[in-house]
């Protein structure tokens, strides 16, 4: 997996490039209103910049998007092939910066969610992760007079709030 970082000064496309990432499958992405430095520095009425870095710097765009999104390693050049269709040449001033970072760990993204089932347990976990107090710890029981069904062990969190949820009820 990778993120990918488009730094996007050309903000006029901003549209026509989400619809395009998200038409070749890369769904997910977080825009940041952002800035750069000349720009900000731009901005400063400081003796710090000279008139003539102003004069050259005030033709720069107020600001750009920056635009993150976690991809798969194979869909990079897809990535790219829609930012260039859609933005044009990056070389080009004032167009944009594009990269990518590995990632050694992804949580939270739609492909990477568990499903709903719990993760199996080793006894005391829930109590080392702050989630129950312990009254989930099964007691030895006498099986000898009739066999029972096994239940479905839920977490303690979920039989609070299941406890909860019958109490309203009654």
């Amino acid at each position: 997996m990778k993120l990918m970082v488009i730094i996007l000064n050309k903000t006029d496309v901003l549209d026509s490039l989400l619809e395009g990432m998200s038409a070749a499958g890369l769904g997910g992405a977080t825009i940041i209103e952002s800035s750069g430095l000349a720009t900000t520095l731009s901005r400063l009425d400081s003796s710090f910049i000279s008139s003539s870095i102003r004069a050259i710097l005030s033709g720069a765009e107020d600001d750009n998007r920056t635009i993150l999104s976690v991809i798969r390693n194979d869909q990079l050049e897809i990535a790219r092939k829609v930012v260039y269709n859609t933005v044009g040449e990056l070389s080009k001033p004032n167009t944009g910066i594009m990269f990518t970072v590995p990632l050694d760990f992804v949580e939270g993204t739609r492909k990477n969610r568990p499903s709903l089932a719990p993760l199996p347990q080793e006894a005391g976990q829930d109590e080392a992760l702050g989630i129950g107090d312990g009254s989930d710890k099964q007691q030895p029981q006498d099986n000898s007079s009739k066999p029972e069904k096994k239940k479905k062990k839920l977490p303690s969190f979920r039989k609070k709030a299941k406890k909860k949820q019958d109490n309203t009820e009654n």
